[in-house]
């Protein structure tokens, strides 16, 4: 089959471009001397699993409990949650270790704390607890300074059935960066605050086995990363236009991209219409930046050929308006017939993947596999 065979809109792999960005990931977490959890909150796919843990400790991050188990089920049993857990779903986590996996959860709640410990008491449950540190994102997590992380602590290490693993702390505030000496600050406080926070419990007496940081951005740049164990990165894998605007990646580094049939001419208005809209691309513009702004996706050759500027400037539900750049020309309307096909960059993939439940994988305009992913909560 070929990406011409496809229909549209639909998601495209390409096999090269990922095999490139997860050996690039992996070296530098060598390079650093920090193991690689990866997040699959991006690609959400066991294949693609498979290959980022390719010489790693095989541990992995998620983002849902429905992941979780979608991954225990293809086979992966060192897992990290790394959303904080409500005491309402540890019934589902108690479940996914009855199936073998070690499902590790986070908090930064004193009263989450109790209830996890209370949980494990009246259950007989075993849970594995990381603490989530704040160290400048501000979403959430505890200051690595707190009263709060050492009252969290003590609850979880005086509880039976729970064991204390560590820290962990993610710096989504390197997405506001805008140069490579803004994320190196970013990372180096990460680094910092998690290590303190670490080195706060061992003073204290507690384990402290894992330090865990993460973001692509901070790894990418972070000077060093001692005292850190391990690091979560995840949307490399695919990257996206907006870590090409901060430096994070080349735009040839991005290995997503939809595939869209053009469906109109409006040479009045200087646009060309496509069928794929706000539920094919996403309207999330808030990684939306500098250079590289470009609407609501960069539209580039069926080979994957930049072509003149062309950016996605409005969506509706299923229609996407593309149009030149300012200053970029006119629109090739003869290069772009209705009925021919073009691809689209997205601006933050990690939105745009979520409207699909599979890859069409693909080695120049070959499909070669096809790869489920799993969406929900």
């Amino acid at each position: 089959m070929k990406i011409s065979d496809l229909e549209t809109p639909t998601l495209l792999l390409d096999r090269s471009r990922l095999s490139a960005n997860l050996t690039n990931m992996s070296e530098r977490a060598t390079g650093l001397g920090v193991a690689l959890r990866p997040h699959m909150k991006t690609t959400k796919s066991a294949d693609i699993a498979r290959l980022a843990t390719a010489g790693q400790n095989g541990g992995i991050t998620v983002s849902t409990l429905k992941e979780a188990a979608y991954f225990v089920a293809n086979g992966f049993t060192d897992i990290t949650y790394a959303v904080g857990v409500s005491v309402g779903k540890l019934d589902r986590v108690a479940a996914l270790r009855q199936d073998g996996a070690r499902v590790t959860v986070l908090t930064d709640n004193a009263e989450v704390a109790r209830g996890i410990a209370a949980h494990a008491e009246a259950t007989g449950a075993r849970f594995d607890v990381l603490i989530e540190i704040d160290t400048g994102d501000h979403r959430a997590g505890v200051a690595p300074d707190s009263l709060a992380l050492m009252e969290i602590a003590e609850i979880l290490d005086h509880a039976a059935g729970v064991e204390l693993r560590g820290v962990l702390t993610h710096a989504g505030h390197s997405y506001d960066c805008r140069t490579v000496a803004e994320i190196q600050t970013v990372a180096e406080a990460e680094q910092a605050g998690a290590v303190l926070a670490a080195e706060r419990l061992r003073a204290a007496g507690m384990a402290c086995p894992v330090v865990s940081v993460g973001s692509t951005p901070t790894v990418v740049y972070a000077r060093d990363l001692n005292g850190v164990t391990e690091v979560r990165a995840g949307v490399y894998m695919f990257n996206d236009v907006f870590q090409a605007s901060i430096a994070a990646c080349a735009l040839t580094d991005i290995a997503v991209s939809v595939l869209a049939t053009v469906t109109g001419h409006h040479p009045e208005r200087g646009e060309i219409l496509i069928d794929a809209g706000g539920l094919a691309l996403s309207k999330d513009r808030s990684t939306a930046v500098g250079p590289h702004d470009v609407g609501y996706g960069l539209a580039v050759g069926l080979d994957g050929a930049e072509l003149p500027e062309l950016h996605v400037v409005r969506v509706s539900q299923e229609h996407g308006v593309v149009a030149t750049a300012p200053g970029a020309g006119a629109l090739p309307f003869a290069a772009l017939p209705p009925g021919s096909r073009l691809r689209v960059l997205p601006n933050h993939v990690c939105m745009t993947a979520a409207a699909y439940d599979c890859y069409h994988v693909v080695e120049g305009e070959e499909v070669v596999a096809t790869w489920p992913r799993v969406n929900g909560w």
